[in-house]
């Protein structure tokens, strides 16, 4: 009876999350109260891709409590696509019973047991990009499933969607979500096709804004884009972020590679400066020391996660050589000197980019170096490492 009380409640509201018409358009949801500052985790795709299962995600579990990780903040274990198996006979997802043959219930016992969260993923069409069962048709079904596993964070693709309406399509999961019972982050992965930062808010609270990431510091790789090309595409976004809703330039490639320490190092202070969520994509159960020492610097950390919300704006910009500032609660500033050239070049930042009076004294420190450089009047100049950056704290 229980049950199906709640599918008969499931069907009510399905009917009213069903894409309307022009004329007709649907309730609007009420925000879920989650992700108030952007998500920290891990995802399994950048790594492993679909080479996952639950002895996995177990060691990144454990890798993520005892690397340090946890207590700098990140706390989503995040399966991507390939963890589905088949639906049962009344059509509730099953996951693959050799990856998983513990079943997902008891994989989320065993991350919740560590204090972690447990992410899960799926896909807006009728299969995921890897060919397993997408959700359509099936998104308060899915929805519920997840609820009985103790999911708390949903990537849902947009693969296999053809004419599909994304607004429409999302509105629903997002429907489904907060009628399952369960607090669930939802993460709008449509990867900026209908510039999701116009809806996204309304439904989710995160959304892709571009392709996805590849391990480069710049170029295009099919529909993948490098650190630069992304960064690019996020210039005009800043309006659109705030607490619970955040523009998502996608994973970090930090440690897997395919850069250099500096540009690691910048990676990840552009997306602590652009208020993304920083969900670290490499095997956190081996990763060197320096790669340890990024992703958990708790000076940048702690701008990414800044209270007031606000994403960074590219203030200055002198060929290669950039500034992008972001206001802090409290009055101050953080600040990106970048450069993007082949060779090192002195960046400067004057107090008027920042919206300061031209003269006044602010302390600066150097995140980077966990280093007070004292009080400095009009500005603060440093040289800066080919595709690297210099990351500032301003108070005045």
């Amino acid at each position: 009876m229980k049950r199906l009380v709640s599918t008969l409640a499931a069907a009510s509201l399905l009917a009213s999350a069903t894409p309307a018409l022009a004329d007709d358009p649907p309730p609007p949801l009420p925000d879920n109260g989650l992700a108030r500052t952007p998500p920290m985790g891990w995802n399994s795709w950048n790594k492993f891709a679909c080479n996952v299962d639950e002895t996995l995600i177990r060691r990144m579990a454990d890798a993520m409590v005892a690397s340090g990780m946890k207590d700098a903040g990140y706390d989503y274990v995040v399966i991507d696509d390939c963890w589905h198996g088949e639906r049962d006979a009344r059509g509730d997802i099953q996951p693959d019973p050799k990856r998983f043959p513990s079943g997902m219930k008891a994989l989320g016992d065993y991350i919740h047991s560590k204090g972690l969260k447990f992410g899960i993923y799926s896909d807006a069409g009728l299969k995921t990009c890897a060919g397993r069962p997408g959700s359509r048709g099936y998104e308060y079904q899915d929805a519920r499933q997840y609820a009985a596993w103790g999911v708390d964070y949903l990537k849902y693709d947009w693969c296999m969607a053809g004419t599909q309406d994304a607004p429409s399509s999302y509105y629903i999961m997002s429907a489904a979500l907060q009628a399952s019972g369960r607090e669930i982050v939802f993460s709008i992965c449509e990867w900026g096709n209908s510039k999701p930062w116009t809806w996204g808010a309304s439904v989710g609270n995160l959304w892709r804004t571009t392709g996805d990431i590849y391990d480069a510091w710049e170029g295009v790789k099919g529909y993948s884009l490098g650190v630069m090309n992304i960064l690019d595409k996020q210039v005009e976004l800043y309006p659109f972020a705030k607490p619970g809703h955040w523009n998502d330039p996608d994973m970090l490639e930090v440690g897997n590679g395919g850069m250099t320490t500096e540009e690691y190092r910048a990676h990840f202070s552009l997306w602590a400066m652009l208020a993304a969520p920083l969900i670290a994509g490499n095997d956190i159960g081996h990763m060197d020391a320096g790669t340890k020492a990024i992703l958990t610097n708790r000076e940048v950390i702690a701008v990414d996660q800044d209270p007031l919300g606000a994403q960074a704006r590219r203030v200055s910009k002198q060929g290669d050589l950039e500034v992008w500032a972001r206001p802090l609660q409290g009055g101050g500033r953080a600040v990106v000197l970048l450069n993007r050239s082949t060779a090192p070049a002195t960046i400067r930042v004057d107090w008027a980019m920042l919206d300061y009076p031209p003269s006044l004294p602010a302390k600066v420190r150097d995140l980077w170096a966990a280093k007070d450089l004292g009080v400095r009047k009009t500005g603060y100049a440093a040289q800066v490492a080919s595709h690297g950056v210099v990351m500032l704290r301003v108070e005045p």
